[in-house]
């Protein structure tokens, strides 16, 4: 049963140039969604856009003129019916003492900031469909810490600050806030980028056990979207069997 009684559901997602975006803006035009793909990338979201439903519209997250333009053109061509916040990222593995103030800044900007930039821009037309969704991709390490990793933890907890206060802020309207907070996800960029191309080092973080996929949390986000208008899922934590949490991954091979 469709999220929104409307015969054509439209979707913005964020981040869609690769990883989760990609597989999300894929998972939800197989759903019947239309799709608007958004990401800095244009070459990455033409080659996404040539799969049917999908739109390619370049954008900068962290750019207020890029996020303004992006929301004049989605309320002049249909409207919108949910926001994918998935935008986002980690740089490096730094302690505290030793912490990269211009990374940590980085990842603010894209995380929190941009998740704040996206949602002010499209709650006006989610009101005017009516009701709709704003879905949250944070991470686990919106609800732990582990070493090294105050950075990232500390953007992904105010970015899931953010959503749980927008769901009090919004109670009693049409629109759901919803949070989705995958654990390991082996996508071709994530922990490439975390250590600044360093591709031996990025790809042990996946080694000795089955991590999740991209596509795993794009059939999550689809299907948290796809409940009735009146069931709101708040919050899906999705791991990967082997973690049993931030700090604890068991390395088995299988």
């Amino acid at each position: 049963m469709s999220a929104q009684p409307t015969a054509v559901r439209r979707v913005l997602v964020t981040g869609a140039s690769s990883g989760i975006g990609a597989a999300t803006a894929r998972a939800l035009a197989a759903d019947g969604w239309s799709v608007v793909a958004t990401a800095r990338r244009a070459d990455r979201l033409d080659e996404l856009a040539e799969q049917p439903g999908i739109e390619a519209y370049p954008a900068d997250v962290t750019s207020d003129d890029d996020v303004t333009t992006l929301a004049e053109h989605l309320a002049a061509t249909g409207g919108l019916h949910a926001v994918v916040n998935n935008a986002g990222g980690a740089l490096g593995l730094d302690a505290v003492e030793d912490g990269d103030v211009d990374g940590w800044r980085w990842m603010y900007e894209l995380n929190v900031l941009g998740t704040l930039r996206v949602t002010k821009a499209v709650l006006p037309l989610l009101r005017a469909a009516g009701g709709g969704d704003v879905l949250n991709v944070t991470s686990t390490a919106a609800h732990g810490p582990y070493e090294g990793g105050a950075g990232y933890t500390g953007v992904k907890h105010a970015e899931r600050m953010l959503t749980t206060t927008l769901r009090l802020e919004l109670a009693g309207e049409p629109i759901r806030v919803i949070e989705i907070s995958p654990g390991n996800v082996a996508t071709e960029e994530f922990a490439l980028v975390r250590f600044h191309g360093d591709a031996e080092r990025a790809a042990k973080v996946y080694e000795g056990y089955i991590p999740l996929t991209a596509d795993d949390v794009a059939d999550a986000i689809t299907w948290a979207l796809g409940r009735p208008p009146h069931v709101n899922i708040d919050l899906m934590v999705v791991r990967p069997r082997a973690q049993a949490s931030n700090t604890k991954l068991v390395r088995t091979g299988v």
